[in-house]
């Protein structure tokens, strides 16, 4: 019990929290960011090949976390030509960093924003659109300032939602970025180390951590709903 809450076992108790709360700001700026531009363009774009995008993009929800961890592994390997510019430009392998990780929360949760980012854009009255054209507004004018506000709602919920999804990364990361302590250990994969060292007390912590996080976030989209 003492051992438990010295500086060092704080300090490791804490260290997957952080970790995984910036691998998920920061994933979740880019799938929010990423997300919404491609959700509000094939939302409305129709073109030959379009089913075949939007299905390479929402692969990552059916596929098995080991297969989507396998994939970034062969594209951003030491063997690869993305992996190896990666190298040559950072001095390092992408893999078994916090990055990967980033990378890893990214592709999971992408295809989460990109429903709610569609399916809100979708929902807009397209003649409220073009009446802001008709007065001069410019297509970026009416995608910041009338599309988006007006599909805020769904841009909100796919946001928080990508952003729970990004904080409960396990299979992809542990795959991709590893299980390092104080380095790329998240709480998805702390809880895995802890239940196999047979520390249920310390487990119980970091889920709890989680259940509160996940719970607050998710109870928020509730409320944005009604």
């Amino acid at each position: 019990m003492v051992l438990l809450f010295s500086n060092s076992s704080v300090q490791d108790f804490f260290s997957p929290i952080w970790l995984s709360l910036k691998i998920s700001v920061i994933a979740s700026i880019f799938v929010i960011l990423i997300g919404t531009v491609v959700g509000r363009f094939l939302g409305r774009a129709s073109f030959k090949g379009k089913s075949i995008i939007e299905t390479l993009l929402m692969l990552p929800m059916v596929l098995p976390p080991t297969v989507v961890g396998f994939i970034l592994i062969v594209v951003f390997g030491r063997n690869s030509i993305v992996g190896q510019a990666i190298e040559w430009i950072f001095q390092q392998p992408i893999i078994f960093t916090w990055y990967a990780g980033v990378i890893a929360a990214f592709v999971v949760a992408f295809p989460l924003m990109y429903m709610s980012a569609k399916s809100g854009f979708q929902s807009i009255d397209k003649n409220i659109e073009d009446a802001a054209r008709v007065d001069g507004a410019s297509e970026w004018q009416v995608f910041l300032f009338i599309s988006i506000p007006i599909a805020s709602k769904a841009l909100i919920s796919g946001s928080i939602l990508s952003f729970a999804r990004c904080l409960g990364e396990f299979g992809a990361t542990l795959m991709f970025a590893g299980n390092i302590p104080n380095k790329t250990q998240t709480i998805p994969t702390a809880i895995y180390l802890a239940i196999d060292s047979s520390n249920i007390y310390l487990a119980w912590l970091w889920v709890l951590t989680i259940l509160i996080i996940s719970f607050l976030m998710l109870f928020f989209v509730q409320m944005k709903q009604k």
